[in-house]
């Protein structure tokens, strides 16, 4: 959960006998990030690498199911044929990101919301502030992406769509004062989606665009429209 206060309210609801359900509990702790602060609590953008994101979709279609079983059959064949862009989308992000040149291959954001994507798809991850958006960055974390950046001439960094630019432009300040050249990428999305009715604003379009701009602002190969041709 993201909101700390969140899992305390649903714990209270489902005494009371409503039907709620963690979904990214049915993913073990072996597949999951640890926080640094504690082996306990676990990094919760699970989204962020698709066949994770797969395997909770099949719990949903068999929570459904059991709700309503005389439905099932129309779940599990929707989920079938979601599974199969789930993969599809899965494998377009591998490819997009892999084109990226190895030096290159850097993802530096506004906070950490990227490591299972890190993890999946084979590029460093580094947030300039904590897991939580609400997190302050301090000089020291600034300093060290800024000689980072410069060393290793990391073309982009980007900003997200849920947290401020602040601190992502004084990357950029920090690193034109030491001479080195960087730009804003992008806008990504770690922690909400496109908007409601728009392509971005599924979970598909959400990470077909977070893997299109991450590739194409690297120096990868990707369409710029996208894995479905549908990106704006």
């Amino acid at each position: 959960l993201l909101e700390g206060r969140m899992s305390t309210v649903l714990n209270r609801l489902q005494r009371r006998q409503h039907a709620i359900y963690g979904l990214g509990d049915v993913l073990t702790a072996k597949g999951l990030l640890p926080l640094i602060a504690s082996g306990e609590h676990f990094d919760p953008h699970i989204w962020m690498d698709v066949s994770l994101w797969q395997r909770v979709t099949t719990e949903i279609t068999d929570i459904l199911s059991s709700f309503d079983p005389s439905g099932s059959a129309g779940y599990r064949e929707r989920a079938a044929r979601y599974t199969q862009e789930l993969e599809k989308l899965h494998n377009y992000v591998q490819e997009v990101i892999a084109s990226i040149p190895s030096r290159q291959r850097v993802l530096v954001t506004a906070h950490d919301a990227f490591s299972y994507f890190g993890r999946a798809y084979g590029i460093r991850v580094e947030g300039i502030q904590g897991i939580s958006t609400e997190s302050e960055a301090g000089i020291r974390r600034i300093n060290e992406l800024v000689s980072f950046l410069v060393a290793n001439r990391v073309p982009a960094v980007f900003v997200e769509s849920s947290v401020h630019d602040k601190n992502v432009r004084s990357l950029i300040e920090g690193v034109q004062a030491q001479g080195g050249r960087v730009r804003i990428g992008g806008t990504l999305y770690s922690d909400a989606m496109g908007a409601s009715g728009s392509y971005e604003g599924s979970y598909i379009g959400m990470l077909d665009h977070n893997a299109t701009v991450i590739s194409r602002a690297l120096g990868g190969n990707a369409p710029r429209r996208g894995l479905n041709g549908r990106l704006k």
